[in-house]
Formats: structure tokens, sequence, C-alpha cells
């Protein structure tokens, strides 16, 4: 989640300081230009190093998630999550042989034990005429597939602790839960890993946080991540999964990214949420948020100060940082011609140096285009758009 693309952050009028019109501006007859920045991440809800910050100053898990997510109260939630293992691009789903394996017809509910014979190393599920799947065995001595059933329907691998998951480059990858065939689109069948929330966390906490900063932090971003997968879970009932894997939704490892520390963080905030008016909130969060929190199009998503995100020895890499871009990434960007000079025109008023970027203007030699600062952001690839550039050079 930390790293992916979000829109730009709709701000109204009273919000925007007239104090903060900025005059940063990129010299015309460079050929690279440093853009100096703030933050990591859109900056909505919890700052991840922001909340390490707060630990160690002597904040409880409460008093972080109440200042990230003002105004939400406190709940409860369990149940499971659905997970598309992006990773999986085979044509069905491939798993280690394992004592305890069993295959479910996901159209009957009927469970098949599977044998575990010392010749038969993996099982695959695989697609089988239009809406069908056929279940076959390999042996590594002979290398060859045998089919062992067939299905009328999907079916999932179920029954062990952990299911090790066969990945194309041959890597085995080992899950909680139930490792379930999909028919999303195309050809090929989807890999979904259906487990308990609480587990599914274990696998997601270590990813998104840094598994030895302080428990308080590690338990406010346990709670974060939990109150986002419900969130995204409550509006998924008509697809074939809740979340994916990968940043645009929450990363997660599965079981082999599971640590003590994320572990013991996740038990002693166990169902924990964050709701708003009795419903769990979007929960967003990022890396960092340079100095002061985003606001959003709910009203727990604020415009405010945040003195947590560069507290004394957090290790926070991404409170300023700088970048070089060429002249002709700039000219690209913005497709005036040849760059004259780039400045910011309007920040939010909050936080150092004017707060983060709203709009950014270019001048070139076929004339002006003003942009987004989060249209900036994603196509110079940019950690945020609280950006600034050099003066002028006259």
């Amino acid at each position: 989640m930390r790293k992916r693309a979000i829109a730009a952050v709709v701000l109204s009028s009273a919000m925007i300081s007239t104090s903060a019109q900025a005059r940063d501006v990129a010299p015309a007859a460079a050929p690279d230009t440093t853009i100096m920045g703030r933050g990591f991440g859109h900056g909505r809800g919890l700052s991840q190093y922001g909340a390490q910050g707060a630990a160690l100053a002597g904040k409880s898990a409460q008093q972080i998630l109440d200042f990230y997510y003002p105004g939400t109260t406190t709940g409860k939630e369990a149940g499971s999550i659905r997970v598309r293992i992006t990773a999986d691009t085979t044509d069905g789903v491939r798993v280690g042989a394992v004592s305890g394996l069993a295959v479910r017809s996901t159209a009957t509910g009927k469970v098949y034990p599977l044998p575990r014979a010392t010749t038969i190393n993996q099982w695959s599920i695989d697609p089988n005429g239009e809406h069908g799947t056929r279940l076959s065995s390999y042996n590594a001595t002979t290398r060859k597939w045998t089919l062992y059933k067939t299905f009328t329907g999907m079916a999932q691998f179920e029954g062990a602790a952990v299911i090790g998951l066969v990945l194309p480059s041959g890597a085995v990858r080992r899950y909680r839960g139930v490792l379930r065939a999909v028919d999303v689109s195309g050809a090929h069948l989807d890999t979904v890993n259906v487990l308990p929330l609480e587990h599914y966390l274990r696998g997601v906490v270590p990813r998104e946080s840094i598994s030895s900063w302080r428990s308080a932090a590690l338990q406010a971003q346990a709670v974060a991540a939990r109150t986002y997968s419900v969130f995204h879970r409550a509006r998924a009932t008509g697809r074939a999964y809740d979340l994916c894997d990968t940043t645009s939704c929450q990363v997660y490892g599965g079981y082999d990214d599971e640590k003590t520390s994320t572990n013991n963080a996740i038990a002693a905030t166990a169902g924990q949420v964050r709701l708003y008016r009795g419903k769990p909130i979007i929960a967003e969060y990022s890396s960092s948020n340079g100095g002061a929190t985003a606001a959003g199009e709910v009203p727990y998503q604020l415009l405010k100060p945040d003195s947590w995100d560069a507290y004394p020895n957090n290790g926070n890499p991404n409170v300023a940082w700088t970048v070089t871009r060429t002249a002709a990434e700039l000219e690209a960007v913005f497709d005036v011609g040849s760059i004259r000079y780039v400045r910011v025109l309007k920040r939010t008023g909050v936080g150092p140096d004017g707060g983060r970027a709203l709009t950014v203007e270019a001048s070139g030699s076929r004339g002006k285009r003003v942009l987004t600062a989060d249209q900036v952001r994603i196509r110079l690839h940019l950690k945020s758009a609280w950006i600034s550039f050099p003066a002028r050079i006259s």
C-alpha cells in the first residue's frame, strides 16, 4: 500500500492558504533538474514512520490511532479474507504434496483427501473445458503428470496447516488456509488464498512495517491493516476476491513472512478496527507524510501538522529527499516544448516549506501548462506530491 498511486487530493479553497503561493522554478538551461521532496506516499491517515516516532515518544497504539484517524472509535471484526496471489501466473494452481492435503469441489462442497505417496511431489488444479477443472499429480521420478480427478466447476486445496504454492519460477511460497482456483477471466485460472483475517495479517504487518519497531507502532499498523481489510471486504461481495497482495492493496507475503514481533502485535489487538459512525473506515496509511497529514474526502482524513513523522531517531529516510530528472523527462510530462521553468503554484499551507504541493505550472517554448502535483508525481515517479523546484537562474 505504501507506494501505490492514489488520485489527487481535492481541497476546498478555504483550506488553501494564500500565503502558501510558491515561487519554485527550474532553470531553463540546465540539462538536469534536482527536485526536492518530503514524505513517501499520499499522506492520508497513518504515517508508518510517524507511528514509530510516536511510539518512541511513549505514545500507546490507541493514542497513535486517535491522532491519525481523529473522530473514530474502536470496534471489533472477525471472519475470513480472500486474497488474490498475483505472482501465480501459471495456468492453474500448483502446490507441493504434503500430509493432510485435500481438494474440495467448490460446486458441490465435497472434500477428497489426497494420498501422500512418496512418488507424488506436486498436485495441480488446471482448466478443463469451458467451466470445469481437472486435478493432476506429478511424479518427479518419471517427470509425468497423471490425471487424478475432474470437477464440474472450480476446486481448492485445503486441509494442511500450511500449503506451498509453486510459482512459475519453480519457487515455493507457503500460505495458511485455502488455495482456491477461480475463473475470473481469460483462459488461465487465478489463485486466491482464503484464510482467517488474523492469520492474513501475520503476512501483512511485517511487510508493511519494520518488525523491529516499537510494539505500539506495530499494534497501530495491525489495527490499520485489519480495518483496511474489512473495509474492502465489505465492498467486494460480488467478486472472487477481496484484496490483492501488492502495493495496489496491502503487501502480503504469506506464512514465510511472519515474524514473532508482528504476530504479537496482531494478537495484542485481536479483532480491533477503527469505526466512524459505527462502520469500518478506509484506514489508509503511507510510509511517511513528510510532516503533515493530507486531507481526504472523509471527515477523519484531516490536514494537520505531524511532529511524529520526523521524530528523532525514528529512522525515517523519507522525511526529506532529492531526485534528479532530465530536461527531456520534464518536457515529456508537461508537453510544452523546451522547458523554461517549472514552479509550484499552490500549496496546502500546512507543514514545512508551505506544505504539500497542489498544482504545478510549466512554461516552455510552446506555452504554459498546469498539472496537479499528483499528476507530476505519478509521471515523474516521485515519492510524493510534496515537491519543490530550484529557483530560476537568470
